[in-house]
């Protein structure tokens, strides 16, 4: 099987997960941690070199403030677990925003944590606009990519979304221009190894050209 150098994870759908479950929205969020580790691990033992987590992005933060305390405190806790693992980590988001979390700081240049090997991208308080804006002051000679506040993370393969929602939601907009796209419709918290099988069986039978 070829398996995707990089991948993009969008964990969607813990919100509705909580109502089918008759939870409040925001206790979605919580359980959504642990299916992140197991697929850490089994993108680890897989040899995928590079995995992106969107966690949340700026827009998230217009929800009502009981959720976005609960995907905050989240996203906080997703990367302390990751950081218990062989993993080279980086946490990618606006910065300068009351919005992102003070705890996360220490994660905004990339960390080794362990024996290192997959580099762990960890989207948080994220926005395309936000990304690409440099791109407006760069001159002729400027390398695209180097003008991107995401410019240490590479193009990603393959995006698995779950939720059953068909579109990229602003995920790296200049790094998945080839990616292919694989969507799951059972919400993030009912994870299981099944999904992440189907979808890499799905794309080792695309055509990857890249557009030759």
């Amino acid at each position: 099987m070829r398996i995707p150098n990089h991948i993009g994870i969008i964990p969607d759908g813990n919100r509705r997960w909580a109502e089918q479950k008759g939870l409040p929205k925001e206790r979605g969020y919580g359980h959504g941690l642990d299916p992140g580790l197991q697929l850490f691990k089994l993108c680890r033992d897989l040899g995928v070199r590079e995995i992106t987590y969107y966690g949340f992005t700026m827009d998230n933060t217009k929800r009502p403030s009981v959720q976005t305390k609960a995907f905050t405190e989240a996203c906080i806790q997703a990367v302390k677990m990751l950081s218990l693992e062989d993993a080279s980590l980086l946490v990618i988001g606006n910065t300068e925003s009351s919005k992102f979390p003070k705890e996360l700081l220490p994660y905004t240049v990339r960390r080794t944590f362990g024996r290192g090997g997959t580099k762990v991208n960890f989207l948080v308080n994220y926005g395309w606009e936000w990304d690409i804006s440099s791109l407006l002051s760069a001159n002729d000679k400027t390398s695209l990519v180097t003008c991107l506040k995401s410019n240490d993370i590479s193009r990603v393969d393959l995006i698995i979304r779950w939720g059953g929602r068909r579109r990229l939601s602003g995920f790296l907009p200049i790094q998945s221009v080839y990616s292919d796209f694989f969507v799951i419709d059972e919400y993030w918290p009912d994870f299981k190894p099944e999904h992440l099988y189907v979808a890499l069986d799905w794309y080792d039978k695309q055509d990857v050209t890249l557009g030759g």
